[in-house]
């Protein structure tokens, strides 16, 4: 890539690089060429995709927690709530790895399914049990029966991206198959047998820190 010497107002040299980036294999001038603010952004993206994968085993882990029935401070909601936080964000940064796979779709169609489930899940989670809200007409039953679908919805999305990161080629296949059976723990929500959703959570835990530690290696092509 040539250079062009200018001088600044204080007399001083200013190497400007031209405003197109490409791959050094270039057979043909002005193949693969991308205008360098496009180059930044990708790298950032990679970058911001990379990074927000240890989001998921955070969430895992507050998820993992909420399930032992153990009487915390900040209560179970918040648990709850903070795990369902960190895994949205798990869920945009592991889709953002994945778009230049060829599983894209698989990961961007897990990524809307998984946000859907979440979004359902999170105004249930935070009602008291055995009631329903007011103004909207649902019993506490249909309350459950939402929850369980929301749940089973979440599950769902997490499914589709277990499934894009198995076929992907680009980070371990083992974390896709552990995302895939968390997923199913999921998807059976907190009214399945007590070990489930814990045991759910333990594979979630693994999986995340899995993708996390093979996200962070993975250095974008110049």
């Amino acid at each position: 890539m040539s250079m062009r010497q200018h001088q600044t107002a204080s007399g001083r040299p200013l190497r400007v690089a031209p405003a197109w980036v490409g791959g050094a294999g270039a057979s043909t001038a002005g193949e693969h060429l991308l205008p360098v603010h496009e180059a930044v952004w990708i790298w950032s993206v990679r970058r911001y995709a990379r990074v927000s994968l240890w989001a998921l085993p955070a969430g895992a882990a507050l998820y993992g927690w909420s399930t032992l029935g153990v009487a915390t401070p900040p209560g179970p909601l918040l648990l709850e709530l903070a795990a369902g936080w960190f895994c949205a964000i798990a869920m945009i940064g592991l889709a953002g790895l994945l778009a230049g796979a060829r599983t894209r779709r698989s990961a961007l169609a897990g990524l809307l399914v998984g946000l859907a489930g979440l979004g359902l899940l999170m105004p249930l989670s935070a009602l008291p049990a055995g009631t329903g809200p007011d103004g909207v007409g649902l019993s506490a039953a249909q309350v459950q029966t939402a929850s369980q679908v929301a749940a089973a919805v979440l599950g769902a999305g997490l499914l589709l991206l277990g499934w894009a990161v198995f076929r992907s080629k680009l980070v371990n296949p083992a974390d896709g198959v552990l995302l895939m059976l968390a997923a199913v723990s999921i998807g059976a929500g907190s009214y399945a047998v007590r070990p489930l959703p814990t045991v759910g959570a333990l594979l979630l835990l693994a999986a995340g820190m899995g993708l996390a530690w093979t996200g962070s290696r993975l250095i974008p092509p110049a």
